[in-house]
């Protein structure tokens, strides 16, 4: 075993890599269950997103180009979970999966033709004198943008949450929508915007793994990210700074299972490679047995609403 290659600032800036796709699906995916609405289709949306995000990136040359149409591309996809969820009131649960396997077949087909391919390189932030500060300027400050979007992200859901009159509205709709609805709040409108937003997300996240983390364009890349991010939301007791405790728990020991397996740990490779969903269980088990009062979902999580009850 050989650890004199690790090196604790490019552990901390792949950590940050790492964790940020899983960190963009999980902060929208918080707003929609805050929302009341139980959307499990975030892999599908996150693959969807990787796949729109590659190809607008590749034809335009501009990653930029690239995250805003996997932004865009996700948040069609996630309007057909709202129309059948809030407008047609289909099964939340059901409609959530079918989203799932319905992204990964789309993104199978839309990602034929671009096997191969290298995506334009994203920016990444460099002030001079500051970005070149020993250690810290490594660690933190020589990412790509979406990096440093993907915490102003997780800022600004916690100050819409808890200072802000619409983010009381919105907790308000995931607690009891029907007293949400006797008070003049439109219920479904207010989802459907919660749905957009986490949609937008996740394919934001998935575009960071297409055009940023991995890129290049492979059937499947998401590998089950969506799911961890659904996992991170109960992890986080439905608080965005939780959330980015543990997305960034998740991305440190997927980093960490890889740096072993390059110091050559005698660990099977298999072991140290599912490692980082068999720690995101564990962490749940003992959430879940711990859960209460403030720790608990929101009342009106996956129930359907229907104005005219």
């Amino acid at each position: 075993m050989d650890f004199s290659s690790f090196n604790a600032a490019l552990l901390i800036a792949s950590l940050m890599v790492a964790a940020t796709p899983v960190l963009l699906a999980a902060i929208g995916e918080l707003v929609v269950e805050r929302a009341g609405v139980l959307n499990l289709g975030v892999e599908g949306m996150m693959i969807t997103g990787a796949i729109c995000g590659f190809a607008v990136a590749v034809n335009t040359g501009s990653p930029m180009l690239g995250f805003v149409g996997a932004a865009a591309g996700s948040l069609v996809l996630s309007l057909l979970f709202a129309l059948l969820t809030q407008l047609a009131l289909a099964n939340q649960v059901a409609s959530g999966l079918s989203l799932t396997l319905f992204g990964l077949g789309l993104s199978s087909l839309i990602g034929q033709s671009y096997g191969g391919q290298k995506p334009p390189r994203a920016y990444r932030l460099d002030i001079p004198g500051i970005s070149d500060i020993p250690f810290f300027g490594r660690a933190f400050l020589q990412h790509d943008m979406m990096v440093y979007v993907s915490l102003a992200l997780v800022a600004g859901v916690w100050a819409l949450l808890k200072y802000t009159r619409a983010g009381l509205i919105l907790r308000a709709v995931g607690e009891n929508h029907d007293a949400a609805h006797a008070l003049g709040y439109k219920v479904i409108t207010i989802r459907i915007l919660a749905i957009a937003f986490g949609g937008a997300c996740a394919g934001l996240g998935g575009a960071y793994l297409s055009l940023v983390r991995v890129p290049q364009w492979t059937d499947g890349m998401t590998a089950g990210a969506g799911w961890i991010a659904l996992a991170i939301v109960v992890f986080a007791s439905w608080k965005p700074w939780r959330a980015l405790i543990g997305a960034y728990l998740f991305g440190g020991i997927t980093v960490l299972q890889l740096n072993f397996q390059a110091a050559g740990v005698a660990v099977p490779v298999q072991l140290l490679s599912m490692s980082p969903y068999v720690i995101t269980i564990l962490v749940l088990v003992v959430i879940s047995a711990r859960s209460s009062g403030a720790g608990a979902a929101p009342a009106s999580l996956g129930r359907l609403f229907h104005a005219g009850r």
